[in-house]
């Protein structure tokens, strides 16, 4: 008996102590960070092909049907055999899978295309993700107990900096509008903090996570656009924009993007999770060069250096010790 409590491993002592487990080790940690990379230009992506889809017609709720449906559609034989192989995790957990569909599906697509009719572009680069950064902090902290520390803080800290750096934001945009539009930022950023909290705490399946919230939306999203736009406008491009769009909207972001950030927050936990999305901005900067003909300015530049140099001191900040707690333990 003595055996096995000494060689338990740290983190089930932690638990069993009542006491946060420590900092994920430095390959678990290296994943995440590739992940979360991953995950940040998957986002740049899509934020650039939809600028891109625009210039050639289509419109902000086409872009997100797109996202939603061919999502849906991708993931939905996933759905389906999870179902048949055991339909009771869905049935006795409904609560919980309606919650992950609201905070990460229909609404959080409103929110976000919502506020765009009413803030500024420099506005969207900011907002969200400021909100998605500090609410993952202060959740994580209050349910999950991830302690709050002042490297951590500090770090977010420079990533709103450089991201107020990276957008452009100016003291004049901010009217009684756009402070509408910023609101619904706030809320979908933290709506998909959330979402990084549930996950965590009930320890989903990142792939099944992802196939429910885009079968989610398919079945909300999807037939209300049909119903108040009508695909006349998905008909009219041409079809080189059509399955680019299909593939970068609907493949890569529609899966892509609910995918790498569940696993982000397996690897790494929702507050550090959350701070990921604030490299999209900058990167799409970089990607617009080549795609869009917008060569990225001194100030983007230098936004983006100032954002990954705060997400290095927030991401990489060392968990809690616990020297001795493998020895007290021990039975005396």
């Amino acid at each position: 008996m003595n055996t096995a409590i000494q060689s338990a491993p740290a983190a089930a002592l932690s638990a069993a102590a009542g006491v946060p487990a420590p900092a994920p080790d430095t390959p678990r940690l290296a994943a995440g960070i590739a992940v979360g990379l991953l995950a940040a230009s998957i986002g740049a992506l899509y934020t650039v092909f939809a600028r891109w889809g625009i210039a050639h017609g289509l419109h902000a709720p086409d872009l997100t049907a797109l996202r939603f449906g061919v999502a849906g559609l991708v993931t939905l034989p996933l759905l389906i055999f999870a179902w048949r192989r055991d339909a009771q995790q869905f049935t006795s957990r409904w609560p919980l899978w309606l919650a992950i569909s609201c905070l990460a599906g229909t609404p959080f697509g409103l929110l976000m295309f919502g506020a765009l009719q009413f803030a500024p572009p420099s506005h969207a680069a900011v907002m969200p993700f400021a909100a998605m950064s500090v609410a993952g902090l202060l959740l994580a902290a209050a349910l999950l107990g991830d302690k709050l520390t002042p490297r951590k803080a500090l770090g977010i800290g420079v990533v709103l900096a450089g991201l107020v750096l990276l957008s452009g934001i100016q003291a004049d945009s901010f009217t009684w509008r756009s402070l509408g539009g910023d609101m619904m930022f706030v809320a979908a950023g933290t709506l998909w903090a959330a979402f990084g909290i549930l996950l965590r705490k009930h320890r989903l399946d990142p792939l099944l996570a992802t196939a429910v919230v885009s079968a989610s939306a398919l079945l909300t999203y999807v037939p209300a656009y049909l119903i108040a736009v009508g695909p006349g406008r998905l008909l009219s491009v041409s079809s080189q924009v059509l399955w680019a769009e299909v593939l970068v909207q609907g493949v890569i972001a529609g899966t892509g993007t609910l995918f790498t950030y569940a696993t982000m927050v397996k690897l790494l936990g929702p507050s550090r999770a959350a701070i990921f999305p604030a490299l999209a901005p900058g990167l799409a900067a970089l990607m617009a060069w080549p795609l869009l003909g917008h060569a990225p300015t001194l100030a983007e530049t230098i936004g983006l250096g100032v954002v990954m140099a705060g997400l290095i001191v927030a991401v990489t900040v060392a968990g809690p010790r616990w020297p001795g707690l493998a020895t007290a333990a021990r039975p005396a």
